[in-house]
């Protein structure tokens, strides 16, 4: 009796809360919306740490925090998400936290695969954004699973960047665009460019997406450390003073009434550029 009567009440917020989350959007809606929205999820270690957990249980909760940052964001119609999940900088962190983070994130890639995941409900598809070859075979093979199977999904796009640096993205673009180009440098006479803007934009690993709208970090900082730098230059940062598994629906929202503030400045440099 207990338990249905909790589940009741947990019906009743839940309901309560999808109802105010609608009249909020339709407000938003009055107004430019973003496309492609970005997280850097900081803050998951300091969050265990200041809670005396283990390591592990920040990033756990955390997935909880992306979760519901996921399910705010399809519901808004934003079509494109991006996560910077795992740095190539963060192979050098100690090896046991690094293969508990693997172990995690190969368990999460598992998740989506379900039926009743979060990609499956909103029809979206799925990418693994990276220097893929970095990961462990389990990893890799995971990733390519999920990527198959989302691949009819068209209603949003998530990206899932992983053992990613922005730098590895230029250098990989660059190579590429070289290699392709290759034939053309002994023709040429040198008044020409052999290399455009374009030509190394098609190559990126972030090709998937257009360019960000916002990108949220987490815990107050206001780095992009090594992410999307090609592609941000026209963003708006949002940095809620808080760790990423405390940022909720209210973090999403400040950020977008940000951007509709300065959505005719933005514009105005992106034709620009």
């Amino acid at each position: 009796m207990e338990k249905q009567s909790s589940n009741r009440t947990t019906q009743l917020i839940e309901g309560l809360g999808s109802f105010l989350r609608r009249v909020i959007y339709s407000v938003l809606s009055v107004g430019p919306l973003p496309r492609h929205v970005a997280f850097i999820m900081d803050g998951n270690r300091r969050y265990a740490k200041q809670r005396g957990l283990q390591e592990g249980i920040g990033h756990r909760v955390g997935f909880v925090a992306l979760t519901n940052m996921l399910k705010y964001c399809y519901e808004l119609n934003v079509v494109y998400v991006t996560i910077y999940a795992f740095s190539i900088e963060n192979f050098k962190r100690k090896p046991e936290e690094v293969q508990s983070t693997m172990q995690l994130i190969l368990e999460k890639i598992e998740v989506l695969l379900e039926e009743e995941s979060i990609v499956n409900r909103y029809g979206v598809r799925v990418h693994f954004i990276g220097n893929l070859k970095l990961l462990s075979k389990p990893i890799k093979l995971a990733a390519e699973r999920a990527m198959k199977a989302t691949a009819q999904n068209s209603k949003a796009v998530l990206s899932i960047c992983i053992a990613y640096t922005s730098t590895d993205e230029i250098v990989h673009a660059v190579e590429e665009t070289c290699l392709e180009k290759q034939d053309e440098f002994s023709t040429t006479d040198g008044n020409e460019p052999l290399i455009y803007v374009a030509d190394v934009e098609k190559h990126m690993y972030m090709g998937v997406a257009p360019d960000p709208d916002i990108i949220i970090r987490s815990s107050g900082e206001t780095r992009l450390s090594n992410f999307l730098l090609w592609q941000s230059a026209t963003s708006i940062l949002s940095s809620p003073r808080i760790l990423w598994p405390e940022i909720g629906f209210w973090h999403l929202v400040q950020a977008i009434v940000e951007f509709q503030r300065n959505f005719a400045f933005l514009e105005k440099l992106r034709k620009q550029s």
